[in-house]
């Protein structure tokens, strides 16, 4: 098993703009019950962890296609969940994102008294 590269900053930069990640960030606190929505709901669960030399196809093509699809992407970046489809997002799409994602979300440090 090799370990994932840290993304560059050109990818983390492009991960900020991407159409998806915005939508995560709007639905984010918007739909909690996401899940008993989603199309994955009647998916074998393996459909969208593919081996790694697997295509991931057949999950993006569902994802891309689910109404919760921000939710669901919102959900994996605040877990920082990087296995898998997530939201119609790669593991490898969303280690950049994540790193955006945790910039723009963890919470400002309390100063120490």
């Amino acid at each position: 098993m090799t370990r994932a590269r840290m993304p560059r900053p050109h990818e983390v930069a492009a991960a900020c703009r991407d159409p998806r990640m915005l939508k995560a960030q709007r639905d984010r606190l918007s739909d909690l019950a996401w899940r008993a929505r989603g199309r994955c709901q009647t998916v074998d669960p393996e459909t969208f962890f593919p081996a790694p030399s697997e295509p991931a196809d057949v999950a993006l093509a569902l994802c891309r296609a689910c109404d919760v699809q921000g939710s669901c992407l919102a959900w994996a970046l605040d877990q920082g969940d990087c296995n898998g489809v997530w939201g119609g997002t790669t593991p490898r799409e969303r280690r950049a994102m994540l790193v955006a994602w945790r910039l723009e979300h963890e919470p400002e440090p309390t100063p120490a008294h």
